[in-house]
């Protein structure tokens, strides 16, 4: 087997097709988008580069057929709250189901990653921000949420059998958005709706300045210094609507608000796979013609749930089930959506997954695991430590 490292845009080239072949025969398998993977590998575009750096190699067999890929990366951002040493990370792994082959990607990672001062590595993860392309597939095999990895079952026997342990484990939720709300669900609804100060809107695009102003509250209040996430800051909330507003399906996007103040977001998406999954990977000008006519025909009908955020004091008091019935009233109705999925939820932020369990009949759509190899093997191995708490 030969491992080469990425140096030219023929080897850029096939490190995407790496990911392609060893799915090639898989039906639930959605090719990503090339350029946006590329975008992660390109100092241009992604802001990780500021204060990182990494590489990326790919793996052939005798015969120079393509057998895997993986990519590591130093990142003086990257940090889980309580870590006390400083963490690599690999991620975009993919490999044939051979352990020698597995053993000659993460060696080559591992090592990359000790020239540099690591002395651990997580992976998969993303060089970057954490709503895409993060954690191993480990459990829900059916096609992919858009930004999500997906890999074969085999490889989480290659991640242990080469010495990882899970560090976190992130949780998807599926819903059936037609069936009816639960009684327990209605009755904390009601409680609320009983205090005048509480109040629910749906999104308006010609208003989407202020909804990102609630948007950052919200956000921040629930999120910033909790699991390794920041700030947000007001130029980035506007960014992240202005890039989702041609996506923006008005009656999916609910913030509540007490007197006036917003305290709480329901955010989702048209699911893009299921928009991407025809495109083999392209996004050209075809590509974007084909998506605004599959959108006009209704392809899309999953939708996905991106942020679900209640600042702190109002946890706890039912403004879950307030929020979704609210939102309810109009999704119910249209009987467009048949089926909604919750981006994956951290094992260590419990109140988010309460949550999720409580928006109606909900069930574990499929699961993924971030895991940490620790370079010092006499070193005990510890969890995320929000687990401890």
């Amino acid at each position: 087997m030969q491992l080469i490292e990425v140096n030219n845009p023929a080897l850029a080239r096939e490190f995407i097709q790496a990911n392609v072949e060893l799915n090639r025969s898989n039906p639930a398998y959605i090719r990503p988008i090339d350029k946006e993977i590329n975008e992660v590998f390109d100092p241009n575009y992604n802001k990780a580069f500021r204060q990182g750096e990494l590489t990326r190699w790919v793996l052939k067999d005798d015969e120079g057929r393509l057998a895997g890929r993986i990519a590591a990366f130093v990142n003086k951002k990257y940090k889980n709250k309580g870590d006390d040493l400083p963490v690599g990370g690999v991620g975009f792994f993919d490999c044939i189901n051979n352990q020698d082959a597995a053993d000659m990607l993460l060696d080559v990672a591992r090592h990359w990653l000790i020239q540099r001062g690591m002395e651990a590595m997580d992976g998969p993860i993303n060089f970057g921000e954490r709503d895409k392309w993060w954690g191993l597939l480990v459990e829900g095999f059916h096609e992919p949420l858009y930004g999500m990895n997906y890999n074969p079952p085999y490889y989480k026997e290659l991640l242990e059998n080469y010495g990882f342990k899970p560090f976190f484990h992130q949780l998807c939720f599926g819903l059936d958005p037609m069936k009816p709300l639960s009684d327990k669900l209605l009755q904390r609804h009601a409680t609320l709706s009983a205090d005048p100060g509480y109040s629910s809107h749906m999104i308006e695009k010609k208003h989407l300045e202020k909804y990102a102003d609630d948007f950052l509250a919200i956000y921040n209040g629930a999120f910033a210094g909790h699991g390794g996430m920041k700030q947000m800051r007001r130029e980035q909330a506007m960014q992240l609507f202005k890039k989702m507003k041609p996506l923006l399906d008005e009656s999916i996007v609910w913030f509540a608000y007490y007197q006036q103040k917003p305290i709480a977001m329901f955010v989702n998406i048209p699911e893009l796979n299921q928009y991407f999954k025809h495109f083999n990977g392209k996004f050209g000008l075809l590509q974007k013609l084909y998506f605004l006519w599959l959108k006009s025909r209704g392809a899309c009908r999953h939708f996905t749930g991106i942020v679900f955020a209640i600042i702190p004091e109002f946890q706890a008091k039912g403004v879950d089930a307030y929020v979704v019935a609210e939102s309810a009233k109009v999704i119910q109705p249209a009987k467009f959506y048949v089926h909604y999925e919750m981006q994956w939820i951290g094992d260590f932020n419990p109140k988010m997954v309460n949550v999720a369990k409580t928006l109606g009949d909900t069930y574990v759509s499929r699961k993924l695991t971030t895991y940490r190899y620790l370079f010092d093997r006499s070193k005990e191995f510890k969890r995320h430590p929000m687990l401890a708490q």
